[in-house]
């Protein structure tokens, strides 16, 4: 779908950083240069010390970027700040290492305004970095979340879910963004994918995805209690699922206590996703 020129003025975009200086033009970059033209953009800096980091913010407010500093709270108080100044109809938040990939607006906005009934529009993430290759999430099915985190960060979300969730739970340090899209869940409020990357991830020693990886078991547990009515209503759930009783068996005692060590899973994922040389 093609769009005219000035046509992403009605999204923002939060970027939250926190000493990814060597990474953050290039974020923003891939957000200025989406078909349709250049969302709103607002970086919010969570208390950088690095001179590279203080110097890309300089650059970027020098380029007329709405910048937002901070002390140090973690991304979740970061992203709502940034997420408290959005006037816009839909909303997206990128992490200052990562890059939206091209099209991926034009892509998530027409799944948006092909269907009022949803809230938010994901697609395919690319690793990049330490790591290459796609991992295709599965479309949205509300059994599935429950168990796994089948979105990512990075979605193109109506303002409804934003109101009806208030953004990032600060007491969800890890896995934040599964949270949030449960949270829209219990709203009513659901997604759909598109079959195609929008997300390009970059994976490094300083990631915030092995961390979380670690602290998986006390993430789930965690959403469990906050989403105890949700998480109650799973037969309900269920039948809305394109998986059979033996399939949903199965998902649920494997993605609910992830027997497999982080460990172990890190390893696996290095060698299927091998950077090419």
């Amino acid at each position: 779908m093609t769009r005219d020129a000035g046509d992403n003025a009605d999204v923002t975009v939060v970027v939250a950083n926190f000493n990814y200086g060597r990474y953050l033009l290039e974020a923003v970059a891939s957000l200025r240069n989406q078909e349709g033209g250049a969302p709103h953009v607002v970086v919010v800096d969570d208390g950088s010390s690095e001179p590279e980091s203080l110097a890309a913010l300089d650059a970027l407010e020098a380029d007329g970027i709405e910048v937002q500093r901070q002390a140090n709270r973690g991304v979740c108080v970061a992203r709502n700040a940034g997420l408290a100044r959005v006037q816009t109809p839909y909303w997206l938040v990128l992490d200052a290492d990562d890059r939206l990939a091209p099209g991926a607006l034009a892509m998530l906005r027409s799944a948006l305004e092909d269907d009022a009934s949803i809230a938010f529009a994901f697609g395919y993430m690319r690793f990049f970095g330490d790591m290459s290759g796609v991992v295709r999430f599965p479309a949205y099915d509300p059994y599935r979340l429950l168990y796994r985190h089948t979105i990512g960060l990075t979605a193109l979300a109506r303002r409804s879910v934003l109101d009806a969730t208030g953004g990032y739970d600060p007491h969800f340090p890890h896995y934040e963004d599964w949270e949030l899209w449960i949270h829209a869940l219990a709203h009513g409020l659901e997604g759909r994918r598109v079959d195609a990357v929008t997300l390009e991830y970059r994976r490094h020693a300083g990631t915030k995805f092995t961390d979380d990886r670690g602290n998986y078991r006390a993430a789930w547990a965690a959403l469990r209690r906050k989403h105890a009515a949700l998480y109650a209503r799973r037969d309900e759930l269920a039948r809305r699922s394109a998986m059979g009783p033996g399939g949903r068996a199965l998902y649920r005692m494997f993605w609910g206590p992830r027997p497999v060590p982080a460990a172990v899973e890190g390893a696996l994922q290095r060698m299927l996703w091998r950077p090419r040389r």
